[in-house]
């Protein structure tokens, strides 16, 4: 199979980013793998390759500490052959605002907020230069429903979708691809690592890990910018979004709104 150039996937070590590890590499990606367990990473990396063919280098490092940070922002700037960047680590929590311990609420935004900006602003300069690219942002349904969990998670999801919508204004003359992927509850370690294991939940909103992926890159495919793998009815995200459009003209103006005017 031709390549298609090299991915870069974070938190690729199990869930979510193992499949989209196997599932590019099928398609005919060589991969680089991050994420901080390096024993995982190496056995997913053999096992992908064995089975693929595609070259799959694993690269440990934990993207919440900036030297590790650094190392991968290099190898996005510096290696040409990189199409591809699949933002996916982040961390969670179901805590509510009282419950929460301010400092995992500030590490959680240093690695889903402040970690996928740097490495989207390390792997675009040379996507634009090099022709083209594409960058996946794994989001979630609460940015757009933050009232479903913890605020601040909702807040950084937020970005994530902010951020995407920007990157596809600014970029898609460049031939930049941005995606916003917004699972709903998945089954992965998600929800243990954030307290709420996923048999807590109601099996029918759960779906699998594999099937959500699969889903995520079909609307890929179909040239989505952004991506709800649950969502039946599309024209319920067009009305959002037309909606959203609509108030562009109304959001600035000389003159505070009439119905603001004293007695009204």
């Amino acid at each position: 199979m031709t390549s298609k150039g090299t991915a870069l996937i974070t938190g690729a070590s199990t869930g979510i980013g193992a499949i989209y590890a196997d599932r590019l590499a099928r398609r005919g990606y060589d991969l680089i793998l991050v994420a901080r367990n390096r024993d995982k990473l190496q056995s997913l990396a053999a096992r992908i390759a064995d089975q693929t063919g595609r070259s799959v280098e694993a690269l440990a490092a934990d993207l919440g500490n900036a030297a590790d940070l650094a190392r991968v922002e290099a190898v996005l700037r510096e290696d040409a052959s990189i199409t591809m960047l699949v933002n996916n680590a982040g961390i969670g929590t179901h805590s509510t605002l009282l419950e929460s311990d301010v400092d995992r609420m500030e590490a959680m935004i240093q690695l889903n907020v402040t970690a996928l900006m740097r490495l989207t602003y390390a792997a675009v300069p040379g996507l634009v230069a090099r022709g083209g690219g594409t960058v996946i942002n794994i989001a979630s349904i609460v940015a757009v429903a933050p009232e479903l969990l913890n605020g601040v998670y909702g807040g950084t999801k937020a970005f994530v979708q902010a951020f995407t919508t920007s990157l596809n204004h600014e970029l898609a003359d460049k031939g930049i691809r941005a995606q916003a992927v917004l699972p709903g509850a998945t089954r992965t370690d998600f929800w243990a690592l954030g307290g709420l294991p996923v048999e807590n939940l109601p099996s029918e909103i759960v779906m699998p890990a594999d099937e959500m992926v699969d889903a995520a890159l079909a609307g890929l495919d179909q040239g989505e910018t952004s991506t709800i793998p649950a969502l039946r009815d599309v024209d319920l995200w067009n009305a959002y979004e037309a909606a959203r459009l609509a108030l562009g003209p109304q959001l600035s103006a000389t003159h505070a709104a009439p119905r603001f005017a004293a007695g009204v």
